[in-house]
């Protein structure tokens, strides 16, 4: 008889698993609500419920004033609220994949690395696609997926295991093979992109063991990781991201000419500055939730 292999179950706290309850509650009710409703439903949830109550807003606002001394209270507070919206859009779109994919479809990308990946995926030569958590960094992989590229990624797990169980499938379950980090599944990544695969990674979150670069006007440790990867396998490096337009719903779509060849803190500051471009152009859709300025190991 064959064996079954079952994954392996999660194992975390108690309140992980009340929260995972709670937010499998929430989501599978939102996701019965049609498609045009259920995006600024959870938009409104995360703003004025759980942002308020988990804390997410304050934070935002603190990092905000950080960045922008200058800004009004009132202002602080409407980015904040922004930040909140966004983050609840982002996350029922990617819950709702099939459709989301379906919404884009008729979406057009634009920007000068279009040209290049196409020659790449000519010619066999790795790409990795790096974005950040600003606007929704799957709308891209979507597009690009419709276009007929076979992208995969490189994601965190979830530090609440239960909910990662089924936040992952929201990657898993179309487009190319996503690995989790870790060792088994960097290596996977980078197998995958050695045979002349397509990857995305995103590399805005604090690592502090990275190398300490300016991002908006204050050092930020970064992980090399997208240079690094670039520099061993002869991959093309391609920023592009998904710019939430004003209807809260569609996107546009830009895919920026190739980040230039450089040692790997070059490139990494480049990737970075281009980050904080589009964040300066739309503060509130960036992840400003995000402990992005922790300070390195030992600092």
């Amino acid at each position: 008889m064959a064996m079954t292999h079952l994954p392996p179950q999660p194992h975390g706290s108690t309140a992980d698993w009340i929260a995972d309850r709670v937010l499998r509650g929430v989501i599978g009710a939102v996701l019965k609500m049609p498609y045009d409703r259920r995006l600024p439903f959870m938009g409104a949830v995360l703003r004025r419920a759980i942002g308020p109550l988990a804390g997410y807003r304050r934070r935002a606002e603190t990092h905000l004033a950080a960045i922008y001394p200058e800004m009004p209270a009132d202002l602080l507070r409407r980015t904040a609220d922004g930040v909140c919206d966004n983050f609840g859009r982002t996350l029922i779109e990617n819950y709702s994949w099939a459709e989301f994919g379906e919404r884009l479809s008729q979406t057009i990308p634009t920007g000068d690395g279009l040209a290049v990946i196409a020659d790449a995926k000519a010619n066999g030569q790795p790409v990795i696609f790096v974005t950040g958590h600003f606007g929704n960094h799957e709308a891209p992989r979507q597009v690009l997926t419709r276009l007929g590229y076979n992208i995969g990624g490189l994601y965190r797990p979830m530090t609440n295991p239960y909910f990662n169980t089924h936040y992952a499938q929201t990657m898993t379950a179309w487009g190319g093979p996503v690995f989790a980090q870790g060792r088994r599944g960097t290596t996977g990544f980078a197998q995958h992109l050695k045979s002349g695969g397509m990857g995305t990674l995103l590399f805005d979150v604090a690592n502090s063991k990275g190398a300490l670069l300016d991002f908006m006007g204050k050092p930020a440790s970064t992980a090399t990781s997208a240079a690094d990867l670039a520099l061993k396998f002869g991959a093309v490096v391609i920023p592009y991201f998904g710019i939430r337009q004003p209807d809260g719903i569609s996107f546009k779509i830009e895919v920026q000419a190739p980040v230039p060849t450089g040692s790997a803190v070059q490139m990494m500051q480049d990737m970075t500055d281009r980050l904080a471009d589009k964040v300066a152009q739309h503060p509130a859709q960036w992840f400003w939730v995000h402990r992005r300025w922790k300070p390195q190991s030992g600092a």
